[in-house]
């Protein structure tokens, strides 16, 4: 195929937002008011009031936690990141007043003015010896970056209540599975040498269910969960709020099934590289929250 066949064969982004104007007229009806900030867009997204279809949905969890890479990408990079069509970025701008996706990610490029980006560029590979090498330092950007988040927008107002409502309660249970159960295994570790009583649900044997089935209303719940959340953890969750206990819990975005069923949670979102995230701000809150329970237990 020729370099002019193939350039007739992609379409432009000019092509892609026209022809998602067409098919998301109806979509401007629905009321959404148009976010002029980008903090104005976390706002409407995390009110509650919003409900999308799977791939908006995918596409909101997406620029929630990765709003650099939405500030310095071309749709079809931002699209290919977030697992869609770049149409579907289109329809998702329209939904909120915009024309198309340039127009609308402009919020998210006048947030970086004056700050620094979410995550650092990856090292350069020729100036080092290996593969592995190369690699390895881009895990170690990956953790900087996400230990660098942390200092943005942590909400100190829910770690102090998050401390507040572990300390008080008579048992701890910790949840998390697949990748955030390295993150429970070590705060329940910790939580235990520091005399904390406390239940880890390892779900050994399929017991999760029966694990959480004790838990009373005097009792508290340390969940920690990361997207795609298709792990057992937000059912186990879902039944520990029956049963009354407090549900505090670590994860990524307000889109998370943790989200509406905590008391409180605490956002931290991990960076990746080459496929592989970085679990170093999930440890360290959670450590964080580990120090904190312990001195409000001693005073």
């Amino acid at each position: 195929m020729s370099g002019r066949g193939k350039a007739a064969d992609e379409p432009s982004s000019h092509s892609l937002e026209t022809a998602a104007r067409k098919r998301s007229r109806s979509l401007a009806a629905l009321g959404y008011t148009k976010p002029q900030t980008y903090e104005e867009l976390r706002a409407v997204l995390s009110s509650g009031t919003v409900h999308f279809p799977k791939r908006l949905r995918q596409v909101a969890i997406f620029l929630w936690q990765h709003p650099s890479e939405v500030a310095l990408g071309t749709i079809a990079q931002v699209a290919d990141q977030a697992g869609v069509q770049p149409s579907t970025l289109v329809r998702f701008a329209q939904i909120f007043g915009y024309s198309g996706f340039s127009d609308f990610q402009l919020l998210f490029k006048d947030r970086m003015k004056g700050s620094w980006p979410d995550a650092q560029g990856s090292p350069d590979k020729a100036g080092e010896p290996n593969a592995d090498l190369h690699f390895l330092n881009g895990m170690v950007g990956a953790c900087q970056a996400s230990l660098g988040r942390i200092g943005n927008n942590f909400d100190i107002a829910a770690f102090e209540t998050m401390v507040g409502h572990l300390a008080a309660a008579e048992l701890i249970y910790v949840i998390g599975s697949k990748r955030a159960f390295p993150v429970t295994t070590y705060l329940s570790l910790t939580l235990s040498q520091q005399g904390v009583r406390n239940v880890l649900v390892d779900n050994v044997g399929s017991t999760a269910l029966d694990q959480v089935g004790c838990i009373t209303p005097r009792d508290a719940v340390l969940a920690v969960s990361f997207s795609p959340y298709n792990s057992i953890t937000p059912d186990l969750v879902a039944v520990a709020h029956e049963r009354k206990a407090r549900i505090l819990a670590i994860t990524d975005s307000t889109f998370s099934p943790l989200a509406k069923l905590s008391d409180t949670w605490l956002e931290v979102v991990e960076q990746d590289f080459g496929g592989f995230r970085s679990l170093a701000a999930s440890l360290a809150v959670g450590m964080a929250l580990v120090h904190g329970v312990v001195a409000r237990r001693t005073d």
